[in-house]
């Protein structure tokens, strides 16, 4: 299967792998000069400490029915920088611009170059089901666990 990408400005990259095993292809960073500004352009985006930024990858992709394209962390990204991604899911009805939403959870301003690799996607087969409202008594959900949650077997 092949995952169908149009570049929309011709300085966009397409998705690369940097092994051919690794599941994620790497998405890279593409500024829209009409919409920003020349400097802001040659010297990168700022993403300041708690800001949240849409980045520009300057490519559509055609998600395959059946499928969703998960846009994850670049664990180097993550640990090195503190940027991390929100707003993951691309469906296969969307036509759009892939954005990434990059969030600074760090201290420091980061800047973005255009052609910085800023996110991961994963193309992710997904199962429909439909939605039955039924008692709470009625859910088999006897399970050992329970309603342990966050924390619940221990730091260890």
């Amino acid at each position: 299967m092949n995952l169908r990408v149009c570049r929309i400005r011709s300085e966009a990259q397409l998705p690369t792998r940097a092994y051919e095993s690794d599941a994620g292809m790497d998405i890279y960073y593409c500024p829209n000069d009409k919409v920003l500004p020349p400097l802001m352009v040659e010297e990168g985006i700022p993403i300041s400490p708690r800001q949240s930024v849409l980045m520009s990858t300057g490519i559509k992709v055609e998600v395959p029915s059946g499928h969703m394209l998960e846009i994850k962390n670049k664990s180097g990204i993550a640990s090195k920088r503190q940027l991390i991604v929100g707003a993951c899911v691309v469906d296969p009805g969307y036509n759009g611009e892939l954005f990434v939403n990059l969030q600074n959870i760090g201290l420091t301003t980061q800047h973005i170059q255009p052609g910085d690799k800023i996110a991961q996607a994963v193309l992710v087969p997904v199962v429909h089901c439909g939605i039955e409202e039924v008692q709470e008594d009625t859910l088999n959900i006897n399970t050992q666990r329970g309603e342990g949650g966050f924390g619940s077997t221990g730091n260890r």
